[in-house]
């Protein structure tokens, strides 16, 4: 007797997303078994959910048998991103910063508990390898973007207990903020000094300074731009006293 399960089977169009999905954590590609495995799935349904992506480009199969995610998809999102007012925005105050530090900058967005890369510029030489892509997320509370983002929407420690709703927080690193007190005490501090840093608590050996970026309203954020850089070449210290240059980039203005 097969025994039940709460795990909801994919039908459908379900089953379709599922696989594109699972394409998209394979840049390299995937066998048929493979994605049955991965997606729970009998190979007959996966292979018709692979054939309705390929006939819409979505999905190709190389020469090795393999399927990767198909040119289509990828214009349509290159083309999507690239399209959105606040990418349109935020690209030459990208270049302008990365310029001036020769490090990596980032713009990312809050979603829930994380923040979202909607950008990011590497300088040509000397970049750090961070784990960041643009579309990837980080825990909020250890990012400098996460933290002047979430001192804007959690204004007391009532808030910031509900945001983290009674769950340990991650610590990617020893120097991590780990409980809602502690974030509650952080966010507090960057309200008052109206920037956040990240002292290597994501990444070790990588610091950052966030402002907030206000690319599609003047009230409201609509993400928050970092200088990500290698702690023993830009050292924190560096970036807070470059601040009003952060600033004035950011805001569009002119800074010696």
């Amino acid at each position: 007797m097969t025994q039940p399960t709460d795990e909801p089977k994919l039908v459908g169009s379900d089953r379709v997303l599922a696989v594109l999905a699972e394409l998209a954590r394979h840049p390299d590609g995937i066998g048929l078994e493979e994605m049955a495995r991965a997606v729970a799935s009998p190979k007959p349904t996966v292979h018709r959910a692979l054939a309705s992506l390929r006939r819409a480009g979505f999905a190709t199969q190389n020469g090795h048998g393999r399927y990767e995610l198909g040119d289509e998809f990828l214009r349509m999102a290159f083309a999507h991103h690239e399209a959105r007012p606040d990418h349109l925005r935020v690209t030459p105050i990208l270049k302008k910063l990365c310029d001036r530090y020769g490090e990596t900058i980032h713009y990312a967005a809050l979603e829930g508990t994380s923040v979202v890369y909607r950008a990011k510029l590497d300088p040509p030489s000397g970049a750090v390898r961070l784990t960041s892509v643009v579309g990837g997320r980080n825990p909020a509370h250890c990012t400098a973007v996460g933290k002047v983002l979430l001192a804007g929407v959690l204004p007391d420690e009532d808030a910031v207990r509900a945001w983290a709703g009674g769950r340990a927080l991650e610590r990617p690193t020893e120097r991590s903020i780990g409980t809602a007190g502690e974030l509650h005490a952080e966010l507090a501090r960057i309200r008052e000094q109206g920037y956040a840093v990240d002292d290597q608590e994501n990444e070790p050996g990588v610091n950052c300074l966030a402002v907030p970026a206000y690319l599609t309203s003047p009230i409201v954020p609509s993400g928050a731009i970092s200088v990500s850089a290698l702690a023993y070449r830009t050292p924190l210290k560096a970036l807070v006293d470059d601040l009003p240059a952060i600033r004035a980039a950011v805001s569009g203005e002119e800074h010696p």
